[in-house]
């Protein structure tokens, strides 16, 4: 009996410490990001307030969606942040894997990242270079 009880602790301890490991791991790296970024320099910045083509990235992760300054967004983008729909990490992932699939009318022409790892480099990117 105790045998058992040791064992399924070793395991959770285990199981707990494989989880932590592979949430580290998920991380993303900031400097393979900024390869990846140079996808959307065409129409986006991270290291300013202003607008090209696309709105400033600069502080996107907590913004809510359709709301930087200046910035002429389609009427579906402006609906999705009056709904709720705030950047983070999910909700740019979803954006990043298919931007017409997350918010129908946005003005957007990227296709969008088909690669998990290039998204996953590309937001730890954006949070370290757009505060």
């Amino acid at each position: 009996m105790q045998y058992s009880v040791l064992l399924i602790g070793v395991s959770v301890a285990i199981l707990g410490a494989v989880g932590a490991s592979a949430q580290e791991g998920n991380a993303g790296d900031a400097a393979a990001g900024a390869t990846v970024f140079k996808k959307c320099t065409a129409c986006h910045v991270v290291d300013s307030d202003k607008n090209k083509i696309g709105p400033s990235l600069q502080g996107v992760i907590g913004r809510t969606a359709g709301t930087h300054p200046g910035f002429r967004y389609s009427p579906a983008m402006v609906k999705a942040g009056e709904e709720g729909l705030v950047w983070d990490d999910a909700s740019l992932r979803d954006y990043l894997h298919s931007p017409r699939a997350k918010v129908k009318g946005t003005k957007m022409a990227f296709a969008g990242l088909k690669d998990d790892t290039d998204i996953t480099n590309l937001l730890a990117y954006l949070k370290e270079n757009s505060q």
